[in-house]
């Protein structure tokens, strides 16, 4: 399987839609002239973090998926030959809004999505305002550099999905997210590595940076991969500038990993065949 070159952005807000959805373009070209062959992006990515207030006019900002960004970017996937990850505003119908990745394959094909479940409501991340719980489940996206699951944001605190994403056989979980400063703050560095090692697989945690005209929640980056051994891969990102990530995921360590603990095999003892006893 050997090495996976793999990108994250964390960015601030421009100021509208089009200017994020351009800003994003020329992260993915970047990182494609890097050699990544798979990039995510943060929660909500085109938009501001509207969640921090309660604002109906923000219901605009939803599209279908897929629709007409998760279509830019498919076409912008196949030209660069990488593979997406994409965390958009879902509008599925009239009244049902949901916190969505799409994924994007690298010759620019559809592949499905992921539906945020687990929805905070609390002040500064008013949520369930804007979205219904996911209904997809735990969706694992065979891509062109393996197999590729998604969590999003809030989701990092309940360790179900992250279990049924590795029972899939998830090689890379990204979870783009959208968090500030403040009490979860110590659980950014501890929560995903945990997980990447209970699961035995690769994560991506993006989070955005800067303060947004809509709140004072400070958005403090600080994106990183931690590999299944539950290191960081490279330098962690900036807590407060814009950054694209790009980092050599050594796929090889998940088989070393899952061998040399067997958590995998006694989990999936059907992906193994019969287990022998002495």
């Amino acid at each position: 399987m050997a090495i996976v070159r793999a990108a994250l952005v964390q960015t601030n807000w421009t100021g509208d839609k089009e200017s994020m959805i351009k800003a994003h373009e020329e992260y993915a070209r970047q990182a494609a002239a890097a050699g990544a062959k798979v990039i995510c992006f943060q929660e909500l990515f085109y938009g501001p973090y509207f969640c921090q207030v309660q604002d109906t006019k923000f219901y605009e900002y939803a599209e279908s998926v897929p629709g007409p960004t998760t279509e830019r970017f498919a076409a912008l996937a196949a030209e660069l030959g990488l593979v997406m990850v994409l965390p958009v505003y879902e509008k599925e119908q009239e009244g049902f809004l949901y916190n969505t990745a799409a994924v994007i394959d690298a010759d620019g094909s559809y592949l499905g999505k992921y539906r945020k479940h687990h929805i905070p409501q609390v002040t500064g991340f008013w949520e369930k305002f804007y979205f219904r719980p996911g209904n997809l489940g735990w969706p694992v996206f065979d891509t062109a550099v393996g197999k590729v699951g998604v969590y999003i944001c809030y989701d990092r605190h309940f360790p179900e999905g992250w279990r049924a994403l590795g029972l899939a056989g998830a090689e890379i979980v990204f979870n783009p997210s959208a968090t500030s400063r403040g009490l979860s703050s110590y659980l950014w560095k501890l929560e995903q590595p945990a997980s990447a090692v209970a699961n035995e697989y690769f994560v991506g945690a993006i989070n955005r940076v800067g303060i947004e005209p809509l709140g004072d929640d400070d958005f403090y980056g600080t994106s990183y991969f931690v590999d299944p051994e539950g290191k960081f891969v490279g330098d962690v990102a900036s807590d407060s500038a814009p950054e694209l990530v790009v980092r050599d995921l050594d796929m090889d360590l998940i088989k070393v990993v899952r061998e040399r603990w067997a958590f995998y095999r006694d989990r999936r003892p059907d992906a193994y065949g019969p287990l022998v006893t002495p």
